[in-house]
């Protein structure tokens, strides 16, 4: 599993000082401080971005909300963004309002109302709402990652590095190559949100990367994956072999 990378937009040291410090202890990747608006595009377009945390008002001036404008001129954002303030101008926030952040925060913040937008952009942003407060599911999948709520912090994981998933009851345990990890999820959901472009469920327990198989060996009803992995091919779903080409 990877950070997610989170990029600063403020002007003020001692409150990105602050901000560097709960992100770094909450096992975020802070990729950068921008203070100015011109800084913030060059670290956002250059940078692996997962999520922005924007002062409104950068040397007095709403180039905060600029930015946010910036990078919403298509129908969505291309990523999501979280608003921090001490401004309470009506104003402003209508400004700010239009940009539609996925949170927007008062200061001075506190390190739970940081960690709790953080998780709530990443909901909205992927149109996944209230995974993260569920007790039944603990993770958002988007087109390029996982991100999975570890304890305070967030996780992500890449889509193209998972080899299957094994389902075992409301669990689904991912296997990559460097590691393996569980994530509490439906078997519904995740077949919904996963690309069946790449992933096809081949037994009632496995969905595997077509992407990373090696050789399908039909009559023993297995398929061999890479890293030697193997999953179960069972006759209801041997409709895989109509959609891989070659077998290697």
């Amino acid at each position: 599993m990877d950070k997610v990378n989170v990029l600063i937009i403020e002007d003020t040291p001692s409150e990105s000082d602050a901000l560097i410090k709960v992100l770094q202890t909450n096992n975020y990747n802070v990729v950068g401080v921008a203070t100015s608006f011109k800084e913030a595009l060059e670290l956002f377009y250059h940078n692996a971005v997962d999520i922005t945390i924007i002062d409104i008002f950068l040397n007095g001036n709403p180039d905060g909300i600029s930015f946010a404008e910036t990078i919403s001129v298509s129908p969505n954002p291309s990523k999501p963004f979280v608003f921090l303030t001490s401004s309470t101008d009506r104003q402003i926030f209508e400004r700010a309002k239009v940009t539609q952040p996925f949170s927007y925060l008062m200061k001075p913040f506190n390190e739970l109302e940081i960690l709790y937008a953080l998780e709530m952009a990443v909901e909205k942003f992927y149109a996944q709402p209230n995974v993260f407060l569920s007790e039944e599911e603990d993770t958002i999948i988007s087109a390029e990652y996982l991100f999975i709520k570890k304890g305070k912090s967030l996780k992500k994981v890449l889509i193209t590095d998972i080899i299957y998933i094994e389902v075992e009851e409301k669990y689904c345990n991912i296997i990559t190559e460097k590691e393996k990890f569980v994530i509490l999820i439906s078997l519904t959901k995740i077949l919904k949100l996963l690309d069946d472009a790449m992933f096809c469920r081949t037994h009632r327990n496995y969905i595997v990367n077509t992407e990373k198989i090696i050789e399908i060996i039909p009559a023993d009803n297995l398929i061999i994956l890479s890293g030697n992995y193997k999953a179960t091919l069972s006759d209801t779903y041997k409709d895989i072999l109509k959609k891989i080409r070659t077998l290697k």
